[in-house]
C-alpha cells in the first residue's frame, strides 16, 4: 500500500542490546516494524496514541510495552498529548540474544513465555511499571556495561514474573505461533482460522473435541479468557485489519470477505473494539509504513 524504507538498525552485533533515552515534546516517528525485540517505556505521555498491530489505545502517564515479532507494526503517535516533557526509554535486543537451549532451562521459563506473548505486543500494568521503575530509570545511565547487562536481565525477569500483562494485537493480525496451546484448543482455532468467514456453530466445535456444548463453552473461556463469540469477532476483525493494511480493497469488500454481513455493523464493531473506524485505521498505516 505504501513505499517501504529499509533502515539500518542501531543495534550493534557486538552488543547484547541497544538502549536510548529521549526527552521530547512530540512523537513524529511513523508506523514501523523491525526484527529486534523492543521494550519501550514512556513517562509523561498521557494522551499519546499507541498502535501495536490492530490494537489502538490512548495511554496514561506511564506506558511499558514489549514488542517481539519481526513483522508486527507499531508506533506511538502524538494523539491528544499536551506534555512538554515526554520521557522515552527504548531498549532493542536481538531475537538470538538467548539461545533455544537457554530458553528451555527452568530458570528462563517465565522469560520464554513472555517473549512468546510479545509476538502480539505485550502491555504491562501500572503496578508492574511501579515495581520495575528503579531498574528502567537507572539503566540508561549505568556506565559499567556488564552491570548494565545484569540489570537488564533482572528487568526482564521481573517483567516476566509480574501479573496483569495484556496481549495487544490479535492473533490473526500478528500471525503469531500457537505451539504452546493445548491440542484441543489448537484444533478448534485452526478450524476457526479456516472457516471464520462462514457461520461457525458451537455444537460443531464441541463435537470436534468430544465435549458437550456447555462443557466446551466453559473450557474455551477458561483456556482463552474469552467467550467463543468474542473470539470469533476478534479473528474477523484481525483479518479485516490486516487487509486494511496490506491490500487496496475498499472497506465494504473487506467487510464481507471477513464474514460480516452488514457494513454499518462492521464499522460500529471495529470502532468499538479498536478505538478508530476502519478508514481511520487504514489512514494511520498509509501515512508512512517503515521497516527498520
Amino acid at each position: 500500500m505504501s513505499d517501504v524504507l529499509n533502515e539500518i538498525t542501531p543495534l550493534s552485533e557486538k552488543d547484547f542490546f541497544y538502549i536510548v533515552e529521549r526527552h521530547k515534546t512530540e512523537f513524529t516517528y511513523p508506523v514501523h516494524q523491525h526484527k529486534e525485540f523492543e521494550l519501550n517505556f514512556i513517562e509523561g505521555g498521557a494522551g499519546v496514541r499507541r498502535v501495536v498491530g490492530d490494537s489502538v489505545e490512548t495511554i496514561g502517564d506511564y506506558d511499558l510495552v514489549l514488542v517481539g515479532s519481526d513483522d508486527l507494526e507499531h508506533a506511538w503517535e502524538q494523539g491528544d498529548c499536551q506534555s512538554k516533557d515526554i520521557r522515552e526509554i527504548t531498549i532493542q535486543f536481538p531475537r538470538d540474544m538467548f539461545s533455544p537451549e537457554q530458553l528451555e532451562k527452568n530458570q528462563f521459563a517465565a522469560i520464554r513465555r513472555m517473549l512468546q506473548q510479545a509476538e502480539h505486543g505485550l502491555a504491562f500494568p501500572v503496578s508492574t511499571i511501579v515495581k520495575v521503575y528503579h531498574l528502567i530509570d537507572t539503566l540508561p545511565s549505568q556506565k559499567d556495561r556488564f552491570r548494565q547487562f545484569l540489570q537488564f536481565l533482572l528487568l526482564l525477569n521481573e517483567l516476566a514474573s509480574s501479573e496483569g500483562a495484556r496481549v495487544l494485537a490479535s492473533t490473526s493480525f500478528a500471525h503469531a505461533a500457537r505451539s504452546s496451546e493445548s491440542r484441543r484448543i489448537l484444533k478448534v482455532k485452526q478450524y476457526i482460522d479456516e472457516h471464520y468467514t462462514e457461520t461457525v456453530h458451537l455444537a460443531d466445535l464441541a463435537d470436534m473435541v468430544g465435549m458437550s456444548p456447555s462443557a466446551f463453552s466453559r473450557f474455551f473461556k477458561l483456556r482463552t479468557g474469552r467467550t467463543l463469540s468474542d473470539y470469533l469477532i476478534d479473528i474477523k476483525l484481525g483479518n479485516a485489519a490486516r487487509m486494511l493494511v496490506d491490500t487496496t480493497r475498499n472497506v465494504s469488500e473487506i467487510c464481507y470477505e471477513c464474514g460480516f454481513n452488514n457494513l454499518s455493523n462492521f464499522n460500529r464493531i471495529f470502532k468499538a473494539k479498536r478505538g478508530v473506524t476502519p478508514r481511520d485505521f487504514r489512514a494511520m498505516y498509509k501515512k508512512n509504513k517503515v521497516i527498520v
